[in-house]
This record gives C-alpha cells, sequence and structure tokens, in this order.
C-alpha cells in the first residue's frame, strides 16, 4: 500500500515563506510525477506545481517566480518551497503522485491528506 505523508503547512503572514513536504511510502521502484494542488472552499482542485521524475517543472500561472518545487527520487519526496506568500495563497494544498510503480503494479491519482497554509496578518 502506498502512502502519500504530507507536512509544512500553518499560518504565515503575508510575505513570509512557508516549505511543504510529501514523502511516499510503501515498496516503490518509481514514481513518474509527483505534484501539488490546492483548494479553497467551494472551489475545485487546482495544480499548483508538478515534476516528473526527469526534472520537467509546470507551474500555475499566479505562482511563477514565488514557488519552488523539487524532488528527491531516492527518498521519494516531493517539496513546495513558497515564497512571499499572499493571502490568496490561502488553502488546503494536496500532494498527488501519479504513476507510481511496484513490483506488482502502477497506480495513479495517489493523494495525500491535505495540509493547510493560511496567509494572513
Amino acid at each position: 500500500q502506498v502512502r502519500l505523508v504530507e507536512s509544512g503547512g500553518g499560518l504565515v503572514q503575508p510575505g513570509g515563506s512557508l516549505r511543504l513536504s510529501c514523502a511516499a511510502s510503501g515498496n516503490i521502484l518509481s514514481i513518474s510525477t509527483m505534484g501539488w494542488f490546492r483548494q479553497t472552499p467551494g472551489s475545485e482542485r487546482e495544480l499548483v506545481a508538478r515534476q516528473s521524475s526527469g526534472g520537467v517543472t509546470d507551474y500555475e500561472d499566479s505562482v511563477k517566480g514565488r514557488f519552488t518545487i523539487s524532488r528527491d527520487n531516492a527518498k521519494n519526496t516531493v517539496y513546495l518551497q513558497m515564497n512571499s506568500l499572499k493571502p490568496e495563497d490561502t488553502a488546503v494544498y494536496y500532494c498527488l503522485a501519479d504513476g507510481v510503480r511496484t513490483q506488482t503494479s502502477t497506480t495513479y491519482g495517489i493523494w495525500g491528506q491535505g495540509t493547510q497554509v493560511t496567509v494572513s496578518s
């Protein structure tokens, strides 16, 4: 059973920084894509950033230049460094792993439990 465990959310003032982490556990051979999504009440979950195993990245326009996604493939962990945070970044942030390969299967769409990020003075 593959699980994603997120950490690093919290309350921060506008202009501040937070670093989110998401570690995948289980008998994992490789993960194709890892990324971060966010969701606010009444809204659909939206992509924030994602990175392929080869290092190709994709960012939502409003976070470009402020957020940086990175991966440690050896640890099956993805990070999201969030700088210059704004109140509109407030949301529950979810980690996603796609193309998770084990010895018996390849699974898509594995989500973490979510971590709250609140940007407020």
